[in-house]
């Protein structure tokens, strides 16, 4: 390694990240070195020298967590970089009291991560540098001057530590402008704070998210929020002219940098109430996005350098959690596409249970929302109903689609499709909860379902939900051993069952749904 470059270890334990980032910060000049796991990563630090380490946080062995603890007891100038694609508040408590300075959601973008390493290489030089010049003071007065600047550093470190944290756990982008309006009061004193989307497709700004102290004039209560979407000529602020403030917004989307204004002399048409104000783009893959601010309306406080840094430390950090947001989304509606198409295959074979999953979790919607289930829950029913039975792509189609009776043995092998289902599903490690439903749907509540002859409670509310569905719409159904039951017998069957095979609470539900013409079929015969 030569004097300037500087080497950084990659810990994963998929071997397709840790060729490209070798390859990707090799043609970068880095010197990369690479391990499969916390223990091999050990090993190599024992022998190496090495500027900062990315590592995974879920490995066999050793995980992320407990590799970043062992660096730091070691040597806490060394930066751990965490990379995950579950982030979670109670993972980044744990990491950052471990030493770890930055968090790397997963899909990883290169470049991203290349700022990442940049970042925290400059912040490592800057912290050796302070440990290197406290060993040199021996005058009380340098050694006061020291301990200042240390101060300062660990109080900026602080405000972007949380900066970071504060960003892993969105899943939306209206949570994220929100987010961003609250944060720029937390740590800039402002008193105002909005967000405004302006980009090519949007012209003129349009306020998402906007948040007041209860020192403004406007008021609201403190850290009150006002949520928002509407055309910034609406915006006013008593006795001042709106287009001035527009003009600015504009010109800053335009011209991509970031403004400070220290004290306002009303000069560039802005409100007389703010005496100090900030604007920052958010970029996205380069383009603008939008336009954040930050005022301040009273009292003697401006902001500094210091604030226009900090806030667009943050908005740096926005962008990236939307652009992830949107990226995770596309993902999940592709492979939610590709698994229900796997179910389409089961059902185009069999022109019996065509549409068997839908049907069935129409049903089941309705029954939940009856009950009461949060917008999460049938959010969550809604997938798993729909991928309840693709698991039967296990099954052989001499027995999915056999005209007669099923023999034992074959029963056996049908009753495998919620272990299978579930098991697809939970090779994305994604989807715990809709997993479960679809692994429990054929239990019972006396116990004697399948695959594990659960009882009662031990289902999940979802998956006896389901399972009532399910059931109605197997037996209203052609089959390939049967005709469809009448709707009388049907009925019977389910009254008959309920708590053996089925929730009696939910059964009730259900009747009552039929009776009241909510699930029309049944509307005649309850």
């Amino acid at each position: 390694m030569t004097k300037d470059r500087k080497k950084i270890l990659f810990v994963d334990d998929e071997e397709s990240i840790l060729d490209i980032a070798r390859e990707y910060f090799s043609v970068k000049q880095y010197d990369v070195v690479v391990a499969r796991n916390g223990f091999e990563a050990i090993e190599i630090l024992e022998k190496e020298e090495v500027d900062c380490c990315i590592t995974d946080i879920n490995m066999p062995g050793m995980d992320g967590v407990e590799l970043a603890e062992n660096i730091n007891k070691k040597n806490n100038t060394l930066p751990v970089v965490i990379m995950t694609a579950y982030p979670s508040i109670e993972n980044t408590i744990k990491t950052l009291k471990n030493g770890v300075v930055d968090f790397l959601v997963k899909p990883i973008n290169l470049s991203q991560m290349e700022l990442c390493v940049e970042r925290v290489l400059r912040q490592r030089e800057i912290f050796i540098e302070n440990i290197f010049l406290k060993k040199e003071v021996k005058g009380k007065e340098r050694l006061e001057k020291l301990n200042r600047e240390l101060t300062q550093k660990n109080d900026e470190l602080v405000v972007l530590n949380k900066i970071m944290s504060d960003f892993v756990t969105f899943s939306s982008t209206s949570d994220v402008f929100k987010h961003v309006v609250e944060m720029v009061m937390d740590i800039s004193g402002a008193d105002e704070s909005s967000f405004y989307v302006i980009n090519e497709t949007m012209q003129n700004p349009f306020q998402v998210a906007r948040v007041f102290s209860d020192s403004s004039k406007m008021g609201m209560s403190q850290y009150g929020e006002e949520v928002q979407k509407k055309d910034l000529s609406q915006y006013s602020i008593e006795g001042t002219s709106e287009n001035g403030y527009e003009k600015l917004i504009i010109d800053v989307a335009s011209d991509k940098l970031p403004l400070l204004i220290s004290e306002n002399n009303e000069a560039l048409g802005i409100p007389r109430e703010i005496r100090s104000l900030i604007l920052i783009p958010l970029m996205i893959r380069e383009k603008v996005f939008g336009v954040l601010t930050a005022s301040i309306h009273e009292g003697r406080d401006r902001f500094t350098e210091k604030d226009l840094y900090y806030l667009s430390f943050m908005t740096n950090k926005a962008s990236h959690t939307i652009e992830n947001i949107a990226l995770y989304e596309n993902i999940y509606d592709n492979l939610f596409s590709t698994l229900y198409a796997f179910v389409k295959t089961i059902e185009v074979k069999d022109p019996y249970t065509e549409q068997h999953s839908n049907r069935v979790t129409d049903i089941a919607l309705i029954i939940a929302k009856e009950i009461g289930c949060s917008e999460e829950d049938l959010e969550i029913l809604n997938v798993a109903g729909r991928l309840h039975d693709i698991g039967k792509i296990g099954i052989s189609d001499n027995i999915l689609l056999k005209p007669s009776k099923l023999t034992e043995e074959e029963f056996e092998k049908i009753r495998e499709h919620p272990d299978i289902g579930a098991d697809i599903v939970g090779q994305l490690g994604l989807w715990d909860r809709k997993k479960k439903i679809i692994r429990y749907h054929h239990e019972r509540v006396d116990g004697k379902g399948f695959p594990k002859g659960l009882k009662k409670d031990e289902i999940p509310l979802l998956a006896r939900i389901l399972s009532v569905s399910d059931a109605y719409d197997a037996m209203a159904s052609d089959r390939s051993y049967r005709k469809k039951m009448n709707t009388h017998e049907i009925i019977d069957i389910i009254k008959k069952e309920s708590g053996a095979q089925f929730d009696p609470d939910i059964v009730k539900v259900f009747l009552k749904l039929c009776k009241e013409g909510k699930i029309k079929q049944y509307s005649d015969v309850v």
